[in-house]
């Protein structure tokens, strides 16, 4: 960013830091920039804070639906808080240092919190799916046990996903430089850091993040198949409108979501551009955590509706 040295080393070195060059080196955008990014971090924390505070208070919102929005919102919040703090940091210091085990708790936190995401999307999709598929036994269905499970086996497993690659990346030797061309500590500049034979860590990363995406996406597409069904068979223009709004919120968002992960990983090659994709990472790690609650409650009669009675009963008790 603002630096132009460069610690070179010629044999495997222990690294104690790393310094992030942030998103640009143009002194003239840093002020702009940073009130930008503290903009999108406080809208962020506000609306992902309030919706999960608004389903757990509001009993009309102790529903299934409402249970994995309040784990999305919590998600959404947990990256956006291990990447965006830290980032703005780079606006307004000399040189953005991070410490070698900072650096590793950034990639593990970041790495649990966007896995369990793309399964609690997945989640999300399947109860939709229920619902407007199954409506007489959908309480059966997504019973306290069944809803807990689809949100804790994400949580468990993105938890061992990402000790697994955190732990074989920093056990490796870095040499080079200790300089990252990124704004958080991500597995793709880091490798490029390594001395070390990266092939097995490499086919590793690619295997989960393969694995990841395409299932949870998969889940996802049959998900809306036997919506879409279900919606055409319906007689009533009235009961597909409802069916339909009560997923729009939802899809807007995968589509969203799904669609800059695809556009980042899905690229050959030959065509990545590194700052297009930096800019790309950006809208996701950072952009697409505000979207999510503005989304749901822009677009959602009950969340509106308990928002309404929750002002209404703050005010008559502070009256």
């Amino acid at each position: 960013m603002k630096h132009t040295e460069k610690s070179n080393f010629t044999t495997p070195t222990q690294i104690t830091e790393f310094i992030l060059l942030g998103i640009t080196d143009n002194p003239s955008l840093q002020v702009p920039l940073f009130g930008i990014f503290l903009a999108i971090y406080l809208v962020t924390v506000m609306g992902n804070l309030g919706m999960v505070i608004l389903t757990h208070l509001d009993p009309k919102l102790h529903t299934p639906m409402y249970f994995f929005l309040r784990h999305l919102s919590i998600t959404d919040l947990g990256y956006s808080t291990v990447i965006g703090p830290k980032m703005m940091v780079n606006f307004v210091v000399q040189t953005n240092t991070i410490s070698y085990n900072e650096c590793a708790t950034q990639l593990v936190f970041f790495e649990i919190f966007i896995i369990t995401e793309l399964f609690i999307l997945s989640a999300m999709a399947y109860d939709r799916s229920v619902a407007i598929c199954k409506p007489l036994l959908y309480v059966v269905i997504m019973a306290r046990k069944v809803r807990w499970g689809l949100v804790l086996i994400p949580y468990l497993y993105s938890t061992f996903v990402s000790l697994l690659l955190t732990v074989k990346l920093f056990t490796l030797s870095f040499c080079g430089s200790n300089i990252i061309r990124y704004f958080y500590c991500d597995c793709v500049p880091l490798i490029s850091m390594l001395c070390s034979d990266t092939h097995e860590l490499e086919m590793i990363i690619l295997v989960f993040s393969a694995c990841n995406l395409l299932s949870s996406l998969l889940i996802i597409l049959i998900s809306y198949i036997f919506i879409l069904v279900a919606i055409l068979r319906m007689n009533s223009t009235e009961g597909r409108y409802k069916a339909f709004s009560t997923c729009s919120s939802h899809l807007t968002v995968v589509v969203v979501f799904y669609g800059t992960l695809l556009f980042i990983y899905l690229q050959p090659k030959s065509s990545h551009a590194f700052e297009i994709d930096k800019m790309a990472s950006v809208f996701y790690t950072l952009v697409i955590p505000m979207l999510n609650p503005l989304i749901y409650s822009l677009r959602n009669k009950d969340v509106k509706d308990a928002v309404k009675r929750t002002l209404v009963n703050r005010f008559k008790f502070s009256t």
